[in-house]
């Protein structure tokens, strides 16, 4: 049996091959590079680059590795850049995963895994938000994979498929091994922010609102290590492969940290110290946004292993100075040579 993995040279996306490899399963990924890296797969993991929304290509991938299982990635995710380009973001989250199913449906795949966000709730009337709370994107990227949720619904009721749809909150960290993380440049996660200011790569950082009815007047988020969120996705697929019905979960911890909460930690985490630069809110930026999680702690074997935000912390950094010597020691070999 073997597990496509749309997405899969990305972010969430290598941890989760990672983590399937790592499991003994047979993995396959597609994946266009576009925010992607190839290296970052394990040896071994067959890699098809090109576009997940490519029928023709993922039929023949289909058929070549006897694939019974989806979990699909693939998309756009930054929500200041969903507000400039609506159509993009239509297009490279609801239209290619409408292609995936079309190609899932015609070859008879049963079990799918969606890679959703928290984002499809807006601001929620009730913290920690549940999974039947309202859904009110507040931005193209929200919408758009609001729309995907939908879709995924009709089509796994009209033709027998059986799915899982993961509603992410705040991914962030780092492989505890320092063997991947997040490599995107011009990533805009908060950590990911807050740890190249900590190692000199950026001169400041800024912090969008601090005028909310918080504590502080930052946001307040619920960050899941991504190396827990990986494992979320081998349980889910444990859990279809068990016959378990089609649903939606919450990914997160359960617990909110603010933006000004965060960057403490990863200024103590790391000793250093950086600037902090005060901006007006953006839009489709959510106040509040922390888990219930006792839906995914009840139906899947899932049992979080770093829920500690200077560990997720720690992590990142780790990474990031890694990262960071890689490609200035690749910098500075080009320029003696």
């Amino acid at each position: 049996m073997t597990v496509l993995v749309t997405g899969g040279a990305g972010y969430i996306g290598s941890h989760t091959v990672l983590a399937l490899a790592e499991a003994g399963e047979d993995v396959v990924v597609i994946d266009d590079l576009s925010t992607g890296f190839s290296a970052y797969l394990p040896e071994g993991v067959p890699l098809f680059i090109g576009d997940a929304g490519d029928e023709n290509l993922v039929e023949g991938v289909i058929a070549q590795h006897n694939i019974e299982s989806i979990i699909h990635f693939a998309g756009s995710v930054v929500v200041p850049e969903s507000m400039r380009d609506p159509l993009g973001y239509y297009r490279n989250n609801f239209m290619t995963a409408r292609n995936l199913l079309n190609v899932a449906v015609k070859r008879g795949i049963s079990r799918f895994i969606f890679s959703s966000t928290a984002a499809v709730y807006g601001n929620p009337d009730l913290v920690p938000v549940p999974e039947h709370a309202p859904t009110r994107p507040l931005s193209p990227y929200g919408s758009s994979k609001l729309m995907t949720e939908i879709m995924l619904h009709d089509v796994a009721a009209a033709y027998g498929m059986q799915y899982v749809t993961l509603r992410y909150f705040n991914v962030a960290g780092a492989d505890p091994q320092a063997r991947i993380g997040l490599a995107t440049v011009g990533a805009t996660h908060l950590l990911k922010i807050a740890v190249e200011a900590a190692t000199g790569q950026r001169a400041k950082i800024d912090v969008f609102g601090t005028d909310y009815p918080t504590q502080d007047g930052s946001c307040i988020r619920d960050f899941i290590h991504v190396s827990d969120l990986s494992q979320a996705h081998c349980s889910a697929l444990a859990y279809l492969r068990n016959g378990g019905a089609s649903t939606t979960l919450n990914c997160g911890y359960g617990r909110g940290y603010s933006v000004l909460e965060t960057i403490d930690a990863v200024r103590r985490v790391s000793g250093r110290s950086f600037a902090v630069q005060y901006a007006p809110r953006r839009p489709g930026d959510i106040m509040t946004m922390v888990a219930d999680t006792s839906r995914i702690r009840g139906l899947l074997d899932w049992k979080p292993q770093y829920d500690d935000l200077e560990t997720i912390a720690a992590h990142a950094l780790a990474w990031e100075d890694k990262l960071f010597r890689e490609r200035h020691g690749e910098l500075r070999h080009a320029v003696s040579a």
